[in-house]
């Protein structure tokens, strides 16, 4: 299971990438185009190019996971202009949603806390 939480960091490949790629491809992704270390457990997002999957990254301290989305129909109608990601427009974005046009709420903060 993927958590998504507010301190996750986040991170997007701009282009579409050869969905041939396996663990160690999207590596040299993240370390070559975006300039991340993957290593670090940030989580990171690609797209192929006919929009109709998506492919998750992400390393837990002990291995990698990868994750894939393949719509059955359609393709995914949005993907980021930035390379950085909130988690609540990736929770839109795995439902095939828009989180341009998503209305979140802010995040919760305890009382007495900034």
């Amino acid at each position: 299971m993927l958590a998504l939480s507010p301190q996750l960091s986040i991170f997007a490949a701009l282009q579409p990438i050869d969905f041939r790629k396996g663990i160690d491809g999207l590596i040299g992704v993240c370390r070559q185009q975006l300039l991340k270390e993957p290593l670090d457990g940030a989580l990171f997002l690609f797209q192929n190019r006919a929009r109709t999957a998506i492919k998750a990254l992400c390393f837990d301290g002990q291995g990698f996971w990868l994750f894939t989305k393949r719509l059955s129909t359609g393709k995914f109608n949005w993907w980021p202009k930035n390379t950085t990601l909130d988690y609540r427009a990736v929770q839109v974005l795995f439902s095939n949603g828009n989180p341009d046009q998503a209305q979140f709420t802010e995040d919760w903060r305890p009382l007495g806390r900034n």
